[in-house]
């Protein structure tokens, strides 16, 4: 009997936000999609918030994944930053919770840990295998927050 699941990988940020869906087919793994959502600096927060949640909803809705893996936040030094994202989280669980998805939370280390065997990787190699273990296109150019968000997907289904 053949499994298939999907997972929506999410990199949260309001100025970006990292979006794949993965599929495993077996133990094929397949992209469905991969993109950012991005929003206009000169929106106030709430409207980027609510353009991120409203494109995040049509991404879930039409390609149906059954979970929602996210990277649990580190503090950094901006806590200007900081807030707006752990805002941005929170609007993604809601809509996780509202479209019946099942959350998967994964740290920094287990998303480097899964993808490379180390939990110590360097940025440059995650990104170097998970273009690897995907079969990702080498001519296609992928923003920094799409890989982490295709990282952080495939990540979920050893979690």
């Amino acid at each position: 009997m053949q499994t298939k699941e999907k997972i929506i990988g999410i990199d949260p940020g309001y100025g970006r936000l990292g979006v794949a869906i993965l599929e495993k087919k077996d133990n094929v793994f397949s992209v469905v999609y991969s993109d950012c959502i991005e929003t206009d600096k000169g929106m106030g927060f709430e409207d980027r918030l609510f353009f991120i949640c409203q494109e995040l909803k049509k991404i879930i809705v039409k390609h149906k994944p059954q979970y929602l893996s996210m990277e649990s936040l580190f503090v950094n030094k901006n806590q200007k930053t900081i807030s707006g994202v752990y805002q941005v989280r929170g609007a993604v669980l809601y809509i996780a919770k509202e479209l019946g998805l099942s959350v998967i939370e994964v740290s920094p280390q287990q998303v480097k840990i899964a993808i490379t065997g180390y939990g110590k990787s360097e940025k440059s190699a995650v990104e170097k295998m998970i273009r690897t273990v995907l079969a990702l296109p080498k001519d296609k150019k992928y923003i920094d927050d799409e890989i982490d968000a295709l990282a952080v997907a495939y990540s979920g289904f050893f979690y």
